[in-house]
């Protein structure tokens, strides 16, 4: 559960318009207690695109003619461990978890932070699928 500022910062709009959000049940919440609100992560993964958005048109060009967006998982740094020379990120995107190992320096270079943007890009050279019997 995110408090509704740090959400405010992790979605990158305003504390007014995310008080507004809550009360007009764009953004659903839960009440704790003493009758604070606390945003489930699974409600602020919905709205992440927005914050994607508030990028300038020419940097989000930029970033589409790098990189294929079909490769790419735009999420929120849920958790960082930094052992030694190698570091495990751990990302919500939509609800789910994703986890990719890379070196502390690469967390130290990109200043990766928890509560933060992030993309995971998803490469590689095979993809298996499997078929599901249904029970």
């Amino acid at each position: 559960m995110i408090r509704p500022r740090d959400a405010a910062k992790v979605l990158g709009i305003s504390y007014s318009t995310l008080k507004r959000w809550i009360h007009t049940r764009k953004l659903l919440t839960v009440k704790t207690q003493g009758g604070h609100h606390r945003i489930p992560e699974r409600e602020l993964d919905k709205h992440l695109h927005f914050a994607e958005r508030r990028l300038p048109v020419p940097q989000r060009r930029a970033q589409f003619r790098q990189i294929s967006a079909r490769n790419q998982l735009v999420g929120r740094i849920l958790d960082i461990k930094i052992d030694g020379i190698m570091a495990q990120i751990t990302l919500s995107i939509g609800g789910q978890r994703i986890t990719s190992v890379i070196t502390s320096d690469a967390v130290r270079e990109l200043r990766l932070q928890k509560g933060q943007l992030a993309a995971a890009l998803i490469k590689s050279t095979e993809v298996m699928i499997l078929r599901v019997q249904r029970p």
